[in-house]
């Protein structure tokens, strides 16, 4: 698309089934690069990466003909393939179906990546259960309370 121009910036959160605690220093240290490529993979850009044992927050930005959906069903699906694959982890690793997308301002990227990087100090506040909840509802997104830990 020659005269299309974007910068679609995108906070997404997602977390382990059932928020276990999965994501250990040593997996963290080579998840976080394969996402990124998984995510190049796909035309996108990883701007930052962090998060906790049990979820991860990603900032990234993306082309106008990628779909979110479609960007967070390949990138769990090949990250869950390939911690399978190690046989240094454990089985039962899964993600948890759903995610949360938050468009991001060119604005607030400096900002959200301070919040990506600081999760450990977040939260010591916060679960991650409330974290998502006051995300949800800072961007004034609907929710059921039944359905939100599926």
């Amino acid at each position: 698309m020659p005269s299309t121009y974007t910068n679609l910036l995108y906070h997404l959160v997602f977390s382990t089934k059932h928020r276990r605690e999965f994501i250990t220093p040593d997996l963290r240290d080579e998840l976080y690069p394969y996402l990124g490529g998984a995510i190049r993979d796909e035309g996108g850009i990883l701007l930052e990466c962090g998060g906790m044992p049990d979820h991860v927050h990603l900032l990234v930005k993306l082309p106008a003909d990628l779909a979110i959906a479609t960007l967070l069903r390949t990138i769990k699906s090949k990250s869950s393939k390939w911690i399978h694959e190690r046989p240094d982890f454990d089985r039962r690793f899964a993600w948890q179906t759903g995610y949360g997308a938050f468009t991001v301002s060119q604005s607030q990227v400096d900002r959200v990546r301070k919040y990506i990087q600081t999760q450990e100090r977040h939260h010591r506040r916060a679960t991650f259960q409330e974290e998502l909840v006051s995300l949800l509802k800072k961007n004034q997104i609907e929710y059921d309370e039944r359905y939100l830990w599926d």
